[in-house]
Parts: structure tokens; C-alpha cells; sequence
């Protein structure tokens, strides 16, 4: 294929979905905060709104994953295994553990659900996403990095025929759509609401971005004229499906919950898919032209997760120095002030950290050198 999205590129879509993604999930924090502090009825409402212009997360960072990865690894089988997973060790898995000790140690209070009180139950925050508020969403995307090798056999046996794809992306729908009534019907507002909230992170909640982000980049031509030609009518679709979860979330009435905007509906689903499209076609403009912001894109794109992963602890700080008081005289000012100042802790203690684990090593190593040359 001669695509202009191929691997020569200083970004690619994939990289786009994750500075997106990330951009928003922080804002995601701040909301849930501000909106405990229970602000007036017309605050709610706006925090509300907001909530649902953000929900795009955790499907786009997916979407973004697979896609990216797809790219990168995507001649990979079994037999790479190994080598693959050595790399996500250092790259996702490192940052998590010490990212999750330090909620769990410094800020044990964000914790969702309920507190651990042993070390079996501190042992089981850690792994089941319950240490903080967005850590939920991490549990859920370290099984598509463990389940890697079921994607790259998929990617295998699409590329051999368009109709493989074809059939693979209505299947796909089709049992999403059977996956979100189950959940509608048992576990959202149904009767096992507290007892299986785990399902909102198993990868299969999610598995229809991280399908689609396979073929995407699987069919990159296809799906760059596609997009290209849709985009248009993409956004139209975007701001109609926009007013419906708006509408399903205000029939609730106040307090405004958060709770009631899950991505497990049709609208939300629909929703993330739609700005997943429209963020590859703002990918896809860029790559055509050249942009500037492509080695921007790329730049954030490296330290996106580990922003991602620290947002919340950065937060709390902020909150607990000023963010709070000024929450509950300005609630608005202080949703846009604590949001761009955890941004930027976010993405300057991720590059910052990175650089001082390099400088570290390289340290070590020199030392290693040295003592054998003598």
C-alpha cells in the first residue's frame, strides 16, 4: 500500500486519539470533583453537559492503542511474543505499579468502591482499577495489551480478504450491540448493578474500538477515503447524537450523576465512534499536508499515558492547595484553572520523570562500562 499513513510519519492517527484522549479524561477528573461539592442546579447542568462533550475517553485511547500498535508490531505472531510484552513492561507497566502505590500510599481516600483494610484487599485495589478514579479504565486497557496476539492474528486474517473485514466489523456490531443490552438490562440501574460493576472494565466492553482500530490500520486507504468523503456528514451526526445524550442524562433530573452517562449505551457508543472519526479525519488533513503539529502530536503522544496516569494525583494537590475554596465560590473558574494547571503537571511530570529514569540508567550503565573496562 502506498497510503500517506504509514510508519514514516513523525505521528499518526493513532497518536492523535491518544492526545485527545488524554486531554479529556482530565477534564473528566475535574468535573466528578467539582460536581460533589454539589454546585447549583444550573452548574450541574453545564458540568453535565461538558461531561458528555468528554465522554470519548477511554474508546478513543483504545481505538488509538490498537491502531498504533497495529502499525507498529502488526507483522508480529506468537513467536514475538515475548519481545513485545518486555517492551509494554517498561513503557505501561512500570509507570502503573508506581503510579498505583503512590494513590494507594499518599492519597488512599480517591479510592472508589470502598478502602482496603488488609493486604489482600490493598493487593486487590491494585489490580482491579479501584486504587483511583480513572485507574478502572487502565485494568481494562492492560488486557488488550496482554491480549495483543489475538489482535495481530486478526489483523493476519483480514488482510487476506475485504470480505473478511466486512464480515468482521458486522459481527462485531452486531454482538456490541447484544454485549450493551446485557449490560442495560442486568447492570445499569438493573439488579446487579453493585455486584458486577467489574464488567465496566473487561475488555469486552471496549473490544468493538479495539477491533476497529485493527482494520483501520489494516485498510488505511479505504478507511482514509472514507473519512475523507464523510467528514462532513460525520459531524452532523456528531452534534445530533450530542443533543441525545444530553437529553438522556437531564431526564435523570438533579443532582446530576455522572453515574447515568456510562459509555455502555447505544448513544454513547455512538457518540465515541463518531469522534473518533472526526479526530483521524483532523489526523489524516494533517498527515496529507504536513502540518507542523505532527512531531506536536507525536511529541505528546509518547508521554500521554503517563499523564494519564498521574492526572489525578496532580489534582488533588492542586485541589487541596486552593482548588476547592475556589470551587466553591467560582465553581466554573475553578473547573478551567485546576484543568489546565493538572494538564500541564500531567505532561511535564511524565516527560520530566522519563528524562530522569533515562539519565539514570545511562548513569548505571556507564558505571557497568567502566568497572569492567578496569
Amino acid at each position: 500500500m502506498n497510503s500517506r499513513l504509514d510508519n514514516t510519519r513523525p505521528a499518526d492517527v493513532g497518536d492523535y486519539m491518544k492526545v485527545f484522549a488524554c486531554t479529556a479524561v482530565m477534564m473528566q477528573t475535574v468535573l466528578g470533583v467539582v460536581l460533589g461539592t454539589n454546585p447549583p442546579d444550573n452548574i450541574q447542568s453545564i458540568i453535565g453537559i461538558i461531561y458528555n462533550l468528554v465522554k470519548f475517553t477511554a474508546p478513543a485511547f483504545i481505538f488509538g492503542i490498537l491502531y498504533t500498535t497495529t502499525r507498529t508490531t502488526g507483522d508480529n505472531t506468537w513467536n514475538n511474543y515475548g519481545g513485545y510484552m518486555k517492551k509494554q513492561w517498561s513503557a505501561l507497566f512500570v509507570p502503573t505499579i508506581w503510579w498505583t502505590l503512590a494513590y494507594l500510599l499518599i492519597f488512599p481516600d480517591v479510592q472508589q468502591v470502598n478502602q482496603y483494610n488488609s493486604i489482600g484487599s490493598f493487593l486487590w485495589h491494585f489490580i482491579n482499577g479501584n486504587a483511583a478514579p480513572h485507574l478502572w479504565y487502565n485494568t481494562m486497557m492492560l488486557q488488550f495489551i496482554i491480549l495483543m496476539p489475538f489482535f495481530w492474528a486478526l489483523g493476519h486474517w483480514v488482510k487476506k480478504s475485504v470480505t473478511r473485514a466486512i464480515w468482521t466489523i458486522a459481527l462485531t456490531i452486531i454482538g456490541y450491540a447484544a454485549w450493551l443490552m446485557f449490560y442495560d438490562t442486568n447492570v445499569f440501574h438493573g439488579a446487579q448493578a453493585t455486584n458486577w460493576y467489574l464488567l465496566d472494565r473487561l475488555f469486552v466492553s471496549f473490544v468493538i474500538y479495539g477491533i476497529f482500530g485493527v482494520i483501520a490500520w489494516v485498510y488505511r486507504e479505504q478507511f482514509e477515503i472514507f473519512i475523507k468523503k464523510t467528514w462532513i456528514v460525520l459531524l452532523v451526526a456528531l452534534i445530533a447524537v450530542y443533543y441525545w445524550t444530553n437529553t438522556e442524562l437531564s431526564a435523570y433530573g438533579f443532582p446530576v450523576q455522572l453515574t447515568n452517562a456510562p459509555y455502555y449505551k447505544p448513544s454513547m457508543t455512538i457518540y465515541a465512534l463518531l469522534v473518533i472519526g472526526l479526530v483521524a479525519a483532523l489526523a489524516m488533513y494533517h498527515l496529507r499536508n504536513n502540518s507542523k503539529a505532527l512531531p506536536v502530536f507525536h511529541f505528546l503522544a509518547v508521554y500521554a499515558y503517563r499523564a494519564y496516569l498521574s492526572n489525578v494525583f496532580w489534582f488533588q494537590i492542586i485541589w487541596r492547595i486552593g482548588g476547592k475554596n475556589l470551587a466553591a465560590n467560582h465553581p466554573l473558574v475553578a473547573i478551567i484553572v485546576c484543568y489546565l494547571i493538572t494538564w500541564c503537571l500531567g505532561f511535564t511530570s511524565a516527560y520530566t520523570f522519563h528524562i530522569i529514569w533515562q539519565r539514570v540508567k545511562s548513569g548505571f550503565l556507564d558505571r557497568q562500562v567502566s568497572g569492567q573496562v578496569k
